[in-house]
C-alpha cells in the first residue's frame, strides 16, 4: 500500500497531523510518504504512485489551501483513494465529496486511517472519540525542524522549535471554537510516555523549545502537571509553550509558579473580547473581563509572559467597543505581547458552528458560502468594516517591514481615530516603539 500524507499548513510547525498517523499506517506495512506544502513544493510523482491520497485539515487556512491540490490529486491519479481527516473535515464533508474525497476522519483519526490503509473497502467511522494507545509519531520523511518557525528570544536570539500534543479535543463548549463541532465537550490524553517519547526525538533532532498543541493544555490538569514536571527535569535548558483558558489560569493559580519555573516562555490564552456581553452570551467563553484583567495581574507578579489572542471584529463591535479593546491592552502594558494579527482578526463561522444556536446570531450572519467554507457577515456599520479592511492591509505591509509592536499598534489606533473622526473615543496615547523582543514570541504569525 502506498500512501501519501499532505499537510498545507499547521501554523508554521512540523506537522504533528502527518507524524502521528505516520507511524500508524507504517506499522500496517504500508509506504508512507509525507509532503508539507508549507515547506515543500507538490510532488506530483509522489500522487501518480499513491494508492490512497491523505490530507490533513486542522484549520480553515489549510482546508482552502488543499482544495485546489484535492482537484490536482483526482486529476493526476483518478484511480488513487482520497481521504480528508481533522477539525475542518467532517463538518465540510459534504463539499469535499463533490470534489472526489471518499473518506472523511475527525476526532482521534489514527486507527481509522490504519484501518482503511488495510483494507481499502472499508469505510471507518467519520468521527472516532475512542480512546486509544498512541503510538511515538514517526516524523521521518519531514523536513527538519530548522525550516520552521523559530522562538525569538528577549535579546534577539533564536530557537528551533518543536511541536507536540499532549491531549486532543476540549471539555468546553465555547460557541466560536471549531473543536466543538467534532468533540461536543470531551477530551482525550496522549499517553505521557508517547508525549516524552516525541519530546526526546525532536530534542535530538535539534529543537530547544517545544510548542504543546492542545486545545487547552489544563484540561487534565494531573496530566499538565506530571509533563511540566517531566519535561523540566529532563532539559532543564529547554523552554516550552502552551494554550491555555482564562479560566483555568484562574482555577489553577496556584500552579502559574509551576509553569514559570519548570521553563514555559509564554502562555496563550484565547481572551477574544473584553466586553462581557459579548464573553458571556456570544461566546460562552467561561470568563470575564474582570477575570482576564485578574489573569493578567497575576502573570505580573508571577514573572509569567501572556500571549493574548483576540477576535475583535464580529457582528455586536462597535468602534467604541474597539476603542476600549485597545486602551484596555495598552493599559495592562501588553503591547509587545499581543501579535499585530490579533489587532484585525475577523469572526469566522464555519459550518457546524454553535453560533447558529442563537437568535441573535442567525440574524446578523448570512448564507453559508461553500468556496469560501464559512457564512458571511457584514457589520450594520458600514464603517467597521472598512476600517478591518484597512487595518488588514496596514498591518500585513507593517509586519513585512519589521516594524515593532508599539509603532503598529500607535497605527492602529491612528487609524480608528480617523475612522471615528478623532480621538473623542480616548485612545490610549502610545510612546514611541521601544525594541520588539521584550517578550519571547513565535516568527509566525498565530491565526486559523
Amino acid at each position: 500500500m502506498q500512501v501519501l500524507l499532505i499537510s498545507t499548513y499547521e501554523l508554521g510547525r512540523q506537522p504533528f497531523g502527518l507524524a502521528s498517523p505516520a507511524a500508524w499506517l507504517r506499522r500496517t506495512g504500508a509506504e508512507v510518504a509525507c509532503l508539507d506544502l508549507a515547506r515543500q513544493p507538490l510532488d506530483e510523482d509522489a500522487l501518480r504512485r499513491a494508492d490512497l491520497v491523505v490530507f490533513y485539515l486542522p484549520m480553515h487556512t489549510a482546508t482552502r489551501l488543499a482544495i485546489p491540490v484535492i482537484r490536482r490529486a483526482r486529476e493526476i491519479n483518478p484511480a488513487a483513494q482520497l481521504c480528508a481527516f481533522g477539525l475542518y473535515a467532517p463538518p465540510n464533508a459534504e463539499y469535499l465529496r463533490s470534489l472526489g474525497v471518499r473518506t472523511v476522519l475527525g476526532g482521534e483519526f489514527e486507527e481509522g486511517l490504519a484501518a482503511l490503509a488495510t483494507r481499502l473497502t472499508a469505510e471507518p467511522p467519520m468521527i472516532s472519540l475512542a480512546r486509544q494507545q498512541f503510538l511515538v509519531p514517526d516524523r521521518a520523511g519531514l523536513p527538519p525542524l530548522a525550516k520552521y518557525a523559530q522562538l525569538v528570544m528577549p535579546g534577539g536570539a533564536r530557537r528551533t522549535v518543536g511541536y507536540t500534543e499532549a491531549s486532543h479535543g476540549c471539555k468546553h463548549l465555547c460557541r466560536h471554537c471549531p473543536v466543538v463541532p467534532v468533540y461536543q465537550g470531551q477530551f482525550r490524553v496522549v499517553q505521557r510516555d508517547v508525549v516524552m517519547a516525541d519530546i526526546r526525538q525532536q530534542i535530538a533532532a535539534g529543537a530547544q523549545h517545544i510548542t504543546f498543541g492542545d486545545p487547552d493544555f489544563f484540561n487534565g490538569i494531573g496530566h499538565a502537571l506530571d509533563l511540566m514536571r517531566s519535561f523540566h527535569r529532563e532539559y532543564p535548558g529547554a523552554t516550552y509553550d502552551v494554550t491555555i483558558k482564562i479560566e483555568h489560569l484562574l482555577e489553577h493559580r496556584a500552579y502559574l509558579p509551576l509553569l514559570h519555573d519548570t521553563g514555559c516562555a509564554f502562555v496563550i490564552s484565547a481572551v477574544e473580547s473584553v466586553d462581557d456581553y459579548v464573553l458571556q452570551r456570544i461566546f460562552e467563553k467561561g470568563h470575564t473581563r474582570a477575570d482576564f484583567l485578574e489573569v493578567a495581574r497575576l502573570f505580573r507578579e508571577t514573572g509569567l509572559a501572556l500571549a493574548p489572542t483576540f477576535i475583535p471584529f464580529h457582528p455586536w463591535m462597535t468602534l467604541e467597543s474597539y476603542a476600549d479593546l485597545l486602551r484596555t491592552i495598552a493599559e495592562l502594558d501588553l503591547i509587545e505581547h499581543v501579535s499585530p494579527v490579533q489587532l484585525a482578526i475577523r469572526l469566522l463561522v464555519p459550518r457546524g458552528s454553535r453560533l447558529l444556536e442563537l437568535p441573535e446570531a442567525r440574524a446578523a450572519i448570512g448564507p453559508f458560502d461553500e468556496a469560501a467554507l464559512c457564512y458571511h457577515w457584514a457589520h450594520p456599520d458600514p464603517r467597521v468594516d472598512h476600517l478591518h479592511r484597512a487595518l488588514e492591509a496596514a498591518i500585513a505591509r507593517a509586519v513585512t517591514a519589521k516594524q515593532d509592536r508599539r509603532t503598529i499598534f500607535r497605527t492602529v489606533c491612528d487609524m480608528l481615530a480617523e475612522t471615528i473622526g478623532g480621538n473623542r473615543l480616548r485612545l490610549p496615547d502610545v510612546p514611541p516603539g521601544r525594541a520588539r523582543v521584550t517578550i519571547p514570541y513565535l516568527t509566525e504569525p498565530w491565526y486559523c
